[in-house]
């Protein structure tokens, strides 16, 4: 304002009398002022102008200042300390606030619809949520208006979470936190994230991706920007892990890992096209919308429209190449192959504006030029994830044509567009496999060709389905189900061990407990299970910890956690996929059977053959490309060898492949009378369901007998051990 209240103003006690604010000024307009040091000038304020000061909203205020609204209440009704400051020049003022308390983004109309953030304007499909939220670790808000508000701004959060000491809090200074009475020193480590971002980049060697993998990619770029992607959110996630969740601030690693790689130039498929996008395939699942973006198959971030420009008679004009379809708003997605998808717009799910009618402007606009064009659009799915609270998961569905459009009242009685998509023939199945196996799960329709509908007997928490639709086989050769590792006599420990006293679960950032500090200070899984990265050993809680099942630190002891089928292929014997969607780290089983001793293993030649032979002590190639703290290359304390032929567990079905999406990872288990070293089964990229689970058999020291491989890779070495 250009007057301000003078200094016998008082606080308003009633409603604003708004006739007493005179000539109001947004403050981008007002000239900023700053005092000046004695007999010294200042070149940023005006002759005669007032110092500039810096006070909390409650206060104390300096003598020029009066209590402003709506701030204008008593000190003692806010509950606000009272301060004793001195307001002269070169004093330090102790109730100043930063600009990174105020962690609640305000509502905003900024869109995102360009290629690398907010470059253009877009009106997008927006889903209501709770104020001050944004889904958690693994889940994704759809809120248009928040979620590009935090994009824009994510840098000042961060901030504010990663230096504590901002707030008067030191690194690595412990603290305490009590947990069932116990106090719980949590140590906040001086981390540099940069330097870990590009040491992760730089093993990839994809510091600079060049320019023609970025304009248009393939298979590979797109694998590996994933991968690089969900390792770097894992392992963000993992260090905010160990700090405390504060107020108002979203921990949004997705948002944040995106938004660097999209910095650096690590991206595919830049350039916006209609069509199919090089490099991802029909039916591919995605778990964040930022993922989407980097592999250019839908370039929003949060919006659901994605269109560009086209020149048509020296006039350019807008034509929608992808949308996403994910329940913000009244779409009718039951039938498979047609989708009656809902315009943008209109204020529909939120609770702080009224709704009204859809206007055809913007991503409306361009559906409506589709339709007349008949441009193929890519249409994305979202689906429920049944893992998270709010997660979802993307499930490409293929390139879709807009057969007509209508207007319609919606639920809120406004004018809503409706455009009817018919997806175009002769694409491999994809949202229609999931909607297949919910009637499974249901009951609804029957698997075709199930032998036995648990192949486990009950020894597993889910079942495990015998299935083949191929030929006659009535099923593998008889074994004995076995759901964990049974070893001869227990192996003997070097280091007298007692395990943790974490009564109600390892937490992270607990520098007492051993566990933990095995672990390199930090446990190895997320808070749903996922395996951060692949590590030469992992060292789990064992018999003697007191903590209980349900611990972050005992994931592959819990169990199946997806409905598996072994199944019968078409040319290499029996094989196992999921039912359910996969995400990249998590746990899918352990490898189970009998431990034998190394000296027996060159007895299991000739006619003795065993092809159910886990082998620890092959060599192993670098899972491509998960880094690891070893260069992939797993450390066991001993050497391992595991017959799955008489007694095991689905495993022993995995096939091997040159290109797996599996790998394996050794897990201790730590105990007062010896330790038990086990194999687990991790997934190295999303795996969508009915995909086959297989993983690289390794090679051995000495020279066996080789298998034709028919993995079917482009990488295929033509043979196996």
């Amino acid at each position: 304002m250009d007057r301000t209240f003078g200094q016998d103003s008082v606080p308003l006690s009633g409603p604003l009398d708004k006739s007493r604010v005179w000539d109001v000024k947004p403050l981008r307009r007002l000239v900023p002022v700053f005092p000046s040091a004695p007999n010294s000038s200042s070149s940023s304020a005006p002759p005669g102008a007032a110092p500039f000061f810096c006070t909390a909203p409650f206060g104390p205020f300096p003598s020029e200042v009066s209590p402003f609204y709506p701030f204008s209440a008593s000190v003692g009704a806010q509950g606000q300390p009272q301060q004793n400051a001195s307001f002269g020049y070169g004093n330090p003022v102790t109730a100043a606030v930063p600009i990174t308390s105020f962690r609640t983004p305000p509502h905003s109309t900024a869109q995102v619809n360009g290629d690398t953030g907010p470059s253009r304007s877009s009106r997008g499909r927006v889903q209501s949520q709770s104020q001050g939220s944004f889904g958690d670790e693994d889940g994704y808000c759809d809120s248009q208006n928040q979620g590009a508000q935090f994009v824009s701004r994510y840098s000042m959060h961060i901030a504010d979470a990663e230096d504590n000491s901002k707030g008067g809090r030191q690194k690595n200074k412990p603290q305490k936190r009590t947990r069932s009475g116990r106090d719980i020193n949590v140590t906040l480590p001086n981390i540099d994230v940069d330097s870990i971002v590009n040491n992760i980049l730089s093993s990839y060697n994809l510091m600079e991706f060049d320019t023609v993998r970025r304009t248009d990619g393939d298979r590979d770029s797109v694998g590996y920007i994933l991968l690089i992607f969900d390792l770097l959110r894992r392992k963000l996630s993992q260090i905010e892990d160990v700090r405390e969740a504060m107020p108002g601030v979203a921990r949004r690693p997705d948002l944040r890992v995106g938004t660097i790689l999209m910095n650096k130039g690590i991206r595919t498929n830049v350039k916006k096209r209609i069509g199919a996008v090089p490099g991802v395939e029909v039916g591919d699942i995605f778990f964040f919308r930022m993922e989407l973006c980097l592999v250019g198959l839908h370039h929003p971030i949060m919006a659901g429209i994605g269109y560009m420009g086209l020149t048509v008679n020296l006039e350019e004009e807008s034509v929608a190449v992808s949308v996403v379809s994910s329940g913000g708003y009244e779409d009718n997605v039951e039938d498979g192959d047609v989708l009656i998808y809902s315009g943008q717009g209109g204020n529909i799910n939120r609770k702080d504006k009224e709704v009204t009618d859809q206007k055809l402007e913007r991503g409306n606009l361009a559906l409506e030029k589709s339709l007349r064009r008949g441009n193929e659009v890519r249409v994305i799915r979202g689906v429920k994830d049944l893992s998270t609270p709010t997660g979802k998961i993307y499930v490409y569905d293929g390139l879709y044509k807009i057969q007509e459009s209508w207007t319609e009242k919606g639920k809120s009685g406004c004018n809503v567009f409706k455009y009817k998509f018919i997806r175009v023939h002769g694409q491999p199945e994809a949202f229609m496999t999931w909607k297949l196996i919910q009637q499974w799960k249901d009951g609804i329709s029957l698997r075709v060709g199930v032998i036995l509908p648990d192949l486990t007997s009950g020894a597993e928490n889910i079942p495990v389905s015998l299935v083949n639709d191929v030929d006659d086989e009535k099923g593998p050769a008889h074994f004995t189900y076995l759901a964990s590792l049974k070893y001869a006599q227990p192996v003997d420990s070097l280091e007298i061990f007692g395990g943790c006293d974490c009564r109600n679960g390892c937490v992270p950032g607990d520098q007492i407990c051993p566990c933990i500090q095995k672990n390199a200070g930090y446990l190895p899984y997320t808070s749903n299970g996922v395996l951060v990265t692949q590590k030469s050993l992992v060292h789990e809680c064992g018999p003697s910890c007191q903590c209980p099942p349900t611990c972050r630190n005992r994931v592959s002891q819990g169990g199946l956690r997806v409905h598996l089928e072994v199944f019968k292929t078409k040319d290499k014997g029996w094989g196992l996929r999921s039912w359910d969607p996969i995400r990249a780290g998590a746990f899918i089983c352990e490898y189970a059977g009998q431990v034998i001793d190394i000296s027996k293993i060159e007895e299991l030649g000739g006619e003795n053959v065993d092809d159910y032979l886990f082998d620890a002590t092959r060599t192993y190639q670098p899972v491509e490309p998960v880094p690891s703290d070893a260069n992939g290359v797993p450390k066991i304390p001993f050497p391992l060898i595991i017959t799955a032929k008489d007694v095991g567990n689905v495993a022993r079905f995995m096939n091997h492949s040159c290109s797996p999406n599996v790998f394996w990872q050794p897990v201790l288990r730590q105990s007062d009378k010896g330790y038990d070293l086990h194999v687990a089964f991790h997934a190295i990229k999303h795996i969508p369901p009915m995909r086959e689970l297989t993983y690289d058999y390794g090679l051995p020291d000495k020279a066996e007998r080789k298998k034709n491989c028919l993995c079917g890779s482009s990488k295929c070495r033509g043979y196996f051990y």
